[in-house]
């Protein structure tokens, strides 16, 4: 069996083509700057890659040329379409309807869409996807979403209720939903399938957004994104928590719309509005070596916020087992997870700096022997998982 999946962003398509049989990637992509102008990277499992400019008006016309690399030319993975038995969705936003994979049908689709409010930047590029494969692909080819959120619907209501007028999450499902789920329940698996007696852990997903999970006897108690993907602690261009206050007082002192409030703390805040440097980490930290203040000040957030969040999920665990440290930062930041592990060190959670030096994206045990808890920097694989949860779906139909 083999399962194609989609990651689909508002300019971007990104795929893989699974063979499930042994979970090996056969060909994967990027169909990149859709409807700016266009441009695809792509690999083989025996080791082509191409890479090239092309007009991409829609993600239609993205899926179509995916078609031809996969079947056609130096690219040919497979002889004919056929031999994808399913294509595998992200979908960032499942709100309240949904706690687990579903196969695509019309109602499903029209859900993914009443929630865009909720994850904007998302859950429009997300369905946009969905429905250009549908277009690409025979009718009979099964499609099935799996939800970003999905993983974190066992948290208890005192984890994700707001305090405010319970009508608005009545009427609304004003709540915290967490996001980053499908990697965070990959990473959970995989330290279980190594350390099954581990039941109390905390989860680290740092890249250009970033969240943490706390995580016990395999079920979430807490996460640290919420109602939209913006709340947590400095991200590359997301603010994380602030005083809810702030946005009224910047859309009265500057006349920001709603809109453009959104647009600031998602795009313009975090790491690039703070530094006025780059969004990148690795951009900023070279220009906090440089000397410029305003960098080392948006490191300095970060290594404040992230130990005192990992703190209080300690509190919440009543323990701790594991930290796990996953995703672009956290799998290739050696000095991030040194940074971060300092900071801890008084609880007794000590890493052995030098097994951590140089070490990115492979499996690896950090904790020093004296650590009262293990340390481990496990690489994510959203794409296997959104293909595992296909295959179940599909199997089960």
């Amino acid at each position: 069996m083999k399962i194609l999946v989609i990651n689909s962003g508002s300019s971007s398509l990104k795929y893989q083509l699974i063979d499930m049989s042994n979970e090996e990637v056969v060909a994967k992509g990027l169909c990149e700057r859709i409807a700016i102008d266009g441009h695809i990277k792509a690999e083989t499992n025996t080791g082509v890659k191409v890479d090239f400019n092309i007009v991409l008006p829609n993600h239609t016309a993205a899926f179509n040329e995916v078609k031809k690399i996969l079947t056609s030319g130096e690219t040919k993975v497979i002889d004919s379409l056929n031999e994808i038995s399913a294509i595998g969705h992200r979908i960032v936003q499942g709100g309240m309807y949904f706690a687990e994979s579903h196969l695509v049908t019309k109602d499903v689709e029209d859900k993914i869409e009443e929630l865009i409010d909720l994850a904007p930047l998302h859950n429009g590029p997300n369905l946009d996807g969905i429905r250009a494969a549908k277009k690409s692909f025979s009718p009979d080819t099964p499609h099935v979403v799996v939800f970003d959120n999905a993983f974190h619907t066992t948290m208890p209501p005192k984890a994700y209720m707001y305090a405010i007028p319970y009508r608005y999450y009545e009427e609304f499902g004003v709540r915290r939903y967490g996001f980053h789920g499908i990697s965070h329940n990959y990473v959970s698996n995989r330290l279980q399938e190594l350390h099954p007696e581990y039941k109390k852990v905390i989860i680290c997903h740092l890249g250009n957004g970033s969240s943490i999970t706390a995580i016990k006897d395999g079920k979430v108690i807490d996460t640290s994104m919420g109602l939209t993907p913006l709340d947590g602690f400095i991200m590359g261009s997301r603010c994380g928590a602030i005083d809810p206050s702030v946005v009224t007082y910047l859309q009265e002192k500057d006349d920001l719309t709603a809109k453009q409030t959104t647009n600031m703390m998602n795009k313009q805040a975090g790491f690039l509005g703070v530094s006025g440097v780059s969004s990148d980490m690795r951009d900023v930290e070279i220009a906090a070596e440089e000397g410029n203040e305003r960098a080392q000040l948006a490191l300095d957030i970060f290594y404040y916020q992230v130990p005192k969040l990992i703190a209080s999920y300690i509190v919440a665990l009543q323990g701790l087992d594991a930290l796990v440290f996953t995703a672009g930062i956290g799998e290739n930041g050696c000095n991030v997870r040194e940074g971060i592990c300092r900071e801890l060190e008084f609880m007794g959670i000590k890493m052995d700096y030098e097994k951590n030096d140089g070490v990115r994206g492979k499996e690896v045990r950090l904790d020093a022997e004296d650590s009262n808890t293990a340390i481990f920097m496990i690489p994510t694989n959203e794409e296997l998982m959104i293909a595992r949860e296909t295959k179940a779906i599909i199997e089960a139909d």
